[in-house]
């Protein structure tokens, strides 16, 4: 039996990383450092360490189809628990801690976030090993960066006695993000470090310790996981009782209180860990870990500089030409250009939450909208239209639906389409379209080996996703 389980934790948004990142499609499901997305460099950061089980990933349900296929592009398998809505960090692991005890075990927990750079995977797999051994002694142990200047961004773990070797310490006390002098006191007594997020303990001492600090939270995940339900590689919880949760951190509803050696409580350890770790927060943060040239830049897609220095530039969608920029972030996607300073890149959020007041779409979705049977491109829009780019993978179907409010002409680019209007179903074929009327039941599926390629026109008085009545979809949505 495998003794060690990754639960990645996947629940955030990386608001600061706006405009690539998004509500819908948020920095971890990226490939921000390197081809892999953040979550797949996350699953594969473990590979090779012995008694390593099967990733279970704590997600966002909207999120699971995008997840499960990154799994699958991996070569892994894995379960995907389903968060109806987000609880923070401390449900989270214990919906994981109650599961894995379910599948008749009591596995090491390895709790890793999926949107953090470790760019030194092999000594961060040495320090995971370590920390096993401790959690296995029933320890609940976290890792603290090694930190290389006074940063205000994290919070910061002091460091107790020395144990057994001296590779790992005493939890002395977690402290709140400091300010700039607080901060540099922290770095000159040498005795602080970076809180990095990641813990490892086995999942009967996690539970054990949140009954004694949490009772709550343990009992709503308790109702919620009984009420819940397997579909295949996703695990559902009961949406109810989730709801009756309390919001909380692992760091306060438990880590925070393990310090001192409490009686009652586990004992706790942190490890200092110098793998090239950054949480990404901010423009800045992936600034940093980037590779630069001599100048101290950083780019990628279609970019020219021209005297720049220490400048970010990065584009998805067409040229970006930079002349005489200096500490500056430039993101171009192919519905927003963000222009920032190093120095004020946390303040990205700000611009996010006005969008989200103000009820535009940008702040929450990318213009290529992601789904399980592939993806839609928004090209244009006006008053009573739109025009869509339509990818649906070999063998894949979107749902039998129909539109009180528009209807819809399918143009075949490439590929082969099998449509059901009504009661007819045909096949199109590339240079061939059909036209879908206004109320009409209909169906668009990909019956062949490659990817079917089209372009829709939607004309009607109201053009909104959610108008769409599904009577069958392959993927359970309603």
């Amino acid at each position: 039996m495998n003794t060690i389980l990754p639960v990645v934790l996947s629940g955030g948004s990386g608001t600061r990383l706006w405009p690539l990142s998004r509500e819908k499609y948020p920095k971890q499901l990226l490939p921000l450092v390197g081809e892999q997305s953040m979550l797949q460099a996350t699953v594969a950061r473990l590979d090779g360490i012995d008694g390593l089980g099967e990733p279970l990933l704590v997600c966002n349900e909207e999120h699971r189809f995008v997840v499960a296929e990154q799994l699958r592009l991996l070569g892994k398998k894995g379960k995907a628990l389903l968060e109806p809505f987000g609880r923070n960090t401390a449900p989270a692991l214990t919906l994981a801690a109650l599961w894995a005890q379910q599948q008749g075990g009591d596995p090491v927990l390895v709790v890793m976030p999926a949107d953090h750079v470790i760019l030194d995977a092999a000594t961060f797999k040495t320090t995971v090993t370590r920390a096993v051994a401790l959690a296995e002694a029933g320890m609940a142990v976290t890792f603290g960066i090694t930190p290389d200047c006074p940063e205000t961004g994290y919070g910061y773990i002091q460091q107790g006695m020395a144990l057994g070797g001296g590779s790992a310490f005493e939890l002395a006390r977690f402290v709140e993000k400091p300010d700039r002098e607080t901060a540099q006191t922290y770095l000159d007594a040498g005795d602080f470090l970076w809180n990095s997020g990641i813990f490892v303990m086995r999942a009967s001492t996690w539970l054990a310790a949140l009954e004694h600090c949490r009772a709550d939270i343990l009992a709503a995940c308790r109702l919620a996981l009984q009420g819940g339900s397997e579909d295949g590689d996703f695990i559902r919880v009961d949406q109810a009782a989730f709801g009756q949760c309390p919001a909380d951190s692992i760091d306060y509803a438990v880590m925070e209180r393990l310090t001192g050696g409490v009686a009652g409580l586990p004992k706790s350890a942190v490890i200092p860990l110098a793998a090239g770790w950054s949480d990404v927060g901010a423009w800045d943060a992936l600034w940093k870990v980037l590779p630069k040239c001599d100048d101290g830049n950083a780019w990628r897609g279609d970019v020219l500089l021209e005297g720049c220095r220490n400048t970010l530039a990065i584009s998805e969608s067409r040229l970006v030409a930079c002349v005489g920029l200096s500490d500056l972030v430039v993101v171009e996607t192919d519905d927003a250009v963000l222009v920032a300073h190093h120095d004020a890149t946390q303040d990205v959020k700000k611009i996010v939450d006005r969008l989200k007041a103000d009820g535009r779409a940008v702040a929450q979705w990318h213009r290529k909208v992601f789904r399980p049977w592939g993806w839609y491109d928004g090209v244009d829009s006006g008053e009573r239209f739109q025009v869509k780019r339509i990818g649906v993978k070999p063998g894949a179907a979107l749902s039998l639906q129909m539109h009180h409010h528009r209807a819809e002409h399918w143009i075949v680019v490439s590929g082969t389409a099998r449509v059901t209007k009504g009661d007819e179903v045909f096949l199109v074929t590339e240079n061939q379209s059909t036209y879908i009327p206004l109320g009409v039941k209909h169906r668009l599926e990909n019956p062949g080996i490659v990817p079917l390629e089209m372009i829709e026109v939607q004309s009607g008085s109201y053009l909104g996703e959610d108008d769409i009545v599904r009577f069958e979809d392959t993927y359970g949505r309603r």
